[in-house]
Formats: C-alpha cells, structure tokens, sequence
C-alpha cells in the first residue's frame, strides 16, 4: 500500500493484466485526480509485492473480502474508489456488499458481466493473454521486456508508437516478481470467474464507466449494459485508446474522472 497526498480518502485499484500495479496504472493521472485527495494505491494479492496466496473459491470474492479487511482496519468510510478492470469489478461487489465503505466508484474497462454468448472470443481474452506472455519466454528466464511491450500494443493501448519507455519498464519489472510469475498461467491459483449480474442492482454508490472506444476486452456497448444493471450509472467513451485510456490519454480521463468524483452524477 501505498499513500499520497492530503484530503479525501480515495482507493486506487489495478487491472488483472501482467505486470499491473496500482502505481503503473494510474501513474499518468495521479497529479491530474489527486488534488485535495489522498490517494490510497493498493496492489491486490497475487500482483506486485503483494501477498500470493491461492485463491480458492470467487476472484471478485477473494479481494472484495481482502479490500474490506483492509478499510475496516484503516477506518476508512465512504471512500471513492478509482479503478482499472478487475479492479472496477472487485469495487462494484465491495459497494453492493458494504455501502457503507463506498462513496463514488469510477471504474473502466471492468467486466463483472458475462458476455452475451458463452463463445465470445472475448470470454477468455484474458487467459489467453496470460498464456502467450508467460509463456514466450519458457519457464527459466520468463517473459522478456519486448514481450511487455507487445501487450501493451496489442490490447492497452490505440496509438503503440506511444508507449512510454518507463511503463514498459515498470510493468515488466512487476510482471516477475515471485507472486506475478507463480500464478501468471495458474488459472485455477487465481480464482474462479464470477458473474456479478445479481449484485449490481445492489449498488447504490454513484458509478462512472470510463471506456475506450476501442478496448479489445469489452467494447462500450458492453459498458452500457453494464450501466443498465447499475441504479445509479452512466458510461463515457474515449475514442482512440484501447484498454487503458487513463494512460493514453491522461488529461481527458482525469478531467472526466475528477469532475464526476467532486460532483457526482
């Protein structure tokens, strides 16, 4: 965990991907949110430094039970959540469960939905990515840093000529770190798929879905059905930027960010 600025409690959670952090996620717009906030970066168990036990049963369980532990133990109440993909999901259950620890959730690029059709190529992108990453590499040296690269390219971000150096660096650090390269292809170690469907309408925290128009995982039309199951909801598109829009395209996403976490919908 890790602690910046002076204000109001806001949690940042991270995506799935390989290599995420909370820090490596939102580091573009840290500076742009975080004025008049405390931003509270924490990495989930099985990423980063963090703690990789197995999971055993639900993955949105596992870490919404973990994350509730943790603002329990701060006595932390109505805190604004700020999170990437399986982040955005594991807020959504924390909210539906505890309202009390929930004030506003901006989520993007999450999926606590299915997919319309069990055969959606799209059900098992994740899976698949990890495969591929850690498994160019073989099992005694890992994946190497070009391999980061690639993912980046192919599914975070629109416009690869982009990518930054530095977070390619970053995120492959993380991505070898003991608790990453354990469950990088031990699909049933990180915990069993969930469909929160029945949970949303529970959510009674304002919600904000940050989308990019071109986000391989999940397109907005899957955000707005995402939305539909939300009382309270509403969906925005980034256009040009793919899975990470809050990287790609910092300003734009902090402004949308930062206007709906002060005022709401």
């Amino acid at each position: 965990m890790h602690r910046v600025g002076y204000g109001r409690s806001t949690l940042v959670l991270h995506g799935g991907g390989p290599g995420c952090t909370s820090l490596s996620d939102f580091a573009a717009v840290a500076g742009l949110v975080g004025a008049g906030r405390e931003l509270i970066f924490v990495d989930l168990a099985q990423f980063g430094r963090s703690d990789a036990p197995g999971i055993d049963g639900g993955l949105f369980d596992f870490h919404a039970r973990s994350v509730t532990a943790l603002l329990d133990g701060m006595r932390l109440t109505g805190t604004d959540i700020l999170a990437q993909s399986l982040g955005g999901s594991v807020a959504l259950l924390l909210a539906a469960r505890r309202p009390d620890l929930v004030h506003r959730i901006v989520a993007t690029g999450s999926q606590p939905i299915p997919f319309g059709s069990p055969d959606d190529h799209r059900a098992s992108l994740g899976r698949r990515v990890r495969e591929e990453y850690y498994g160019n590499g073989g099992p005694a040296q890992g994946p190497a840093a070009e391999d980061m690269r690639r993912l980046l390219a192919s599914l975070e971000w629109y416009d690869a000529d982009r990518i930054p150096d530095d977070l390619v660096a970053r995120r492959h650090e993380a991505s070898v770190l003991p608790g990453p390269l354990r469950f990088g292809v031990d699909h049933a170690g990180r915990g069993l798929p969930q469909d929160l469907s029945a949970d949303l309408a529970s959510v009674a925290s304002e919600v904000l879905l940050i989308w990019g128009a071109q986000d391989p995982f999940s397109d907005p039309r899957y955000a707005a059905e995402v939305a539909a199951l939300l009382p309270r909801a509403r969906v925005e598109v980034i256009e040009a930027a793919a899975h990470h829009p809050q990287s790609e395209h910092p300003e734009m996403y902090a402004q949308l960010a930062r206007e709906f976490l002060d005022g709401g919908l």
